[in-house]
C-alpha cells in the first residue's frame, strides 16, 4: 500500500511558482492546497494563479484547494526620505499620521494607520518590524505619538506596528477585503482567511459577504490579536478553521508565551471540530538554502505531534529559491514523524454523547479503525462532514472521501489524514456500488485483494447529513 502523508500542506504562491515547470513540481512533491496571499500582486495576477492550480488539478487528478488570504487592517509606519534610519535606544522617535508619508526621518515617521492616537496611552510598549524595534509610549500631542526607544536598530519603510498585549481597534475587514472577497468568489476559492479578526461577529460579516457574493467558501480565522485569546472559543466555533498567525501573534503575546498557545489553539480546535494551520517560518532558512535547519525540522514534527491538520509555507514557496525543495523536506518530516505511536492515538470525545446518526457513525469507523485489522476507512459524502469528524480522532489508517461534488473534493484537501476522490454513484445496487470503490482504490495502490475496509454512507444518496451505515467489508 503506497504510504500517505496524513498532515497537509499549504504552500503560498507568488513569483517564485509563477516560473514554468515550478508549480507542476509543487503537485508532484505533495502539495495539497495553496494559498494566494492578498497582501501581495493585483487581483487579476492572483486570478490567472488560481486558474493555473484548477487546469494542473484538471490534468494531473490531482485536488488541490485554494485559500484566499485577507490583507486585512494594514498598521504600518510610513515611508523614510533615505528608506531606512537607525535608532539608538534611549532616543526620542514620534509616530505622526499628520506627516508626509515620504518624509520620515531619525526622528520622526508617518503612519498609516490613523486611530493609533486613541488607541494607545502613555507606558504602551509598541513593537516594529515583528518586534525588532521597541518604544514606549511618552505621550500624545495633537495625534502625533512621542515614544522612547528601547531597542533600537535598524528601521525600514513600511515596517508593521504591533501593540503588546494588543488593543488596537482596526475593523478586521477593510474596504480592499471586501473587494478581495468579491475575487475569491469569482475563482471559486474553497477557503478565505480573516486577517486579524478580534470577535466571532468579524467572522460572521466575513461569512455573509462571502454569501451574498454567492461564495460557500469556508472561513479561515487567522489568531494574530492577543484579544482573541479572550474569545477564541467563539472564534473557532463561528469558523471552519482557524490559523495560528505565528508573527504577529508572537509579538503582541510574546515569544516565550507563543509554544503553548499553538498547543492549547490546535487542542481547542481539535476539541471543538474545526481544522488547526501552523503557519509563520517554519522553514523560512529555505528562502535561501535547499535544505532546512535542525530547528525547523523539530517545529515540524512537534506541530505534527500536536495534531495540527495543516502545515503552512510562505516566502518559502512564494519568494524563495527552493519552492519544490521545501515542500520536499516537510514531506519527509511529517511522514517519518507521523510514524510514531504517540501520534496515531487519540481519546476525542471517548466519553461523549452524539445528538447526530451521521457523528456516532463517523466516532464508531475510527474505533474500529484503530482497534480492528483495516487497511482504510471509505466516507461516501455530501458534504465532507463525516470524514472532518473522522479526521478528529489520530489514527494511521487513511480516511478516503468519495464524493460527487468537486467543491467538497477540494475543501478536504484540509483536513488531516482526508483523501478524496471524485466518485460519480450511480450503481445499481450496492454489490455493484462496492466493486466500483474497490477497483478505485486497488488502481491507486491503496488496497489489495483480501484487506479489510470500513465503509460509510447514507440510505439515499446525495443527502445532507444522511450517513447512517458503517459496513467492514473485504476487498474482492
Amino acid at each position: 500500500m503506497k504510504n500517505l502523508r496524513r498532515t497537509k500542506i499549504l504552500a503560498t504562491l507568488g513569483p517564485a511558482t509563477d516560473a514554468p515547470g515550478v508549480l507542476e513540481g509543487m503537485f508532484d512533491a505533495g502539495l495539497d492546497i495553496v494559498r494566494l496571499n492578498f497582501s501581495h500582486g493585483d487581483g487579476e495576477t492572483q486570478v490567472q494563479r488560481a486558474n493555473a492550480v484548477r487546469d494542473i488539478s484538471a490534468q494531473t487528478g490531482r485536488h488541490v484547494g485554494i485559500l484566499v488570504d485577507l490583507q486585512g487592517p494594514k498598521i504600518r509606519i510610513e515611508r523614510f526620505k533615505d528608506n531606512k534610519v537607525i535608532l539608538e535606544e534611549g532616543q526620542s522617535f514620534s509616530l505622526d499620521i499628520n506627516l508626509d508619508g515620504n518624509a520620515g526621518d531619525e526622528t520622526q515617521v508617518g503612519i498609516s494607520y490613523e486611530p493609533l492616537a486613541q488607541d494607545v496611552n502613555p507606558g504602551d510598549r509598541l513593537l516594529l518590524d515583528d518586534g525588532r524595534v521597541v518604544m514606549d509610549v511618552v505621550n500624545v500631542v495633537n495625534m502625533r505619538v512621542n515614544c522612547t526607544v528601547i531597542v533600537g536598530g535598524d528601521l525600514s519603510n513600511n515596517k508593521g506596528i504591533n501593540l503588546q498585549g494588543g488593543g488596537l481597534s482596526a475593523a478586521a475587514l477593510t474596504d480592499k477585503d471586501k473587494a478581495d472577497i468579491l475575487t475569491a468568489a469569482k475563482i471559486d476559492a474553497d477557503y478565505v482567511a480573516v486577517s486579524f479578526p478580534r470577535t466571532a461577529g468579524d467572522i460572521h460579516e466575513a461569512r455573509m459577504l462571502l454569501n451574498r457574493a454567492g461564495s460557500s467558501a469556508g472561513i479561515v480565522a487567522k489568531i494574530e490579536r492577543a484579544e482573541a485569546l479572550d474569545v477564541i472559543d467563539e472564534i473557532i466555533i463561528a469558523s471552519d478553521a482557524i490559523m495560528v498567525a505565528r508573527g504577529d501573534l508572537g509579538v503582541e503575546i510574546g515569544d516565550a508565551n507563543l509554544p503553548p498557545v499553538q498547543k492549547d489553539l490546535i487542542k481547542r480546535a481539535r476539541a471543538l471540530d474545526k481544522v488547526a494551520i501552523t503557519a509563520t517560518q517554519m522553514m523560512e532558512s529555505m528562502i535561501t538554502n535547499p535544505i532546512p535547519t535542525r530547528a525547523e525540522v523539530f517545529d515540524v514534527a512537534n506541530a505534527v505531534v500536536d495534531g495540527t491538520d495543516v502545515i503552512m509555507l510562505s516566502a518559502e514557496t512564494a519568494a524563495g529559491k527552493y519552492p519544490v525543495k521545501a515542500i520536499e523536506a516537510m514531506d519527509r518530516v511529517c511522514l517519518e514523524t507521523e510514524k510514531q505511536p504517540n501520534v496515531r492515538l487519540s481519546n476525542h470525545r471517548v466519553e461523549s454523547q452524539f445528538e447526530r446518526s451521521d457523528e456516532a457513525i463517523a466516532m464508531s469507523a475510527m474505533y474500529l479503525a484503530n482497534h480492528g485489522n483495516c487497511k482504510a476507512i471509505v466516507s461516501l459524502t455530501c458534504t465532507g462532514s463525516t470524514p472532518l469528524w473522522m479526521s478528529r480522532i489520530s489514527s494511521g489508517i487513511p480516511i478516503f472521501a468519495f464524493t460527487h461534488d468537486p467543491k467538497t473534493a477540494s475543501k478536504v484537501t484540509l483536513y488531516r489524514g482526508v483523501f478524496p476522490f471524485l466518485f460519480e454513484d450511480n450503481a445499481p445496487d450496492q454489490e455493484t456500488r462496492y466493486q466500483a470503490i474497490f477497483d478505485i482504490m486497488k488502481n491507486r495502490h491503496q488496497v489489495s485483494d483480501d484487506d479489510n475496509i470500513i465503509i460509510t454512507h447514507g440510505d439515499f444518496h446525495r443527502v445532507e447529513g444522511g450517513t447512517n451505515t458503517l459496513q467492514i467489508v473485504k476487498v474482492r
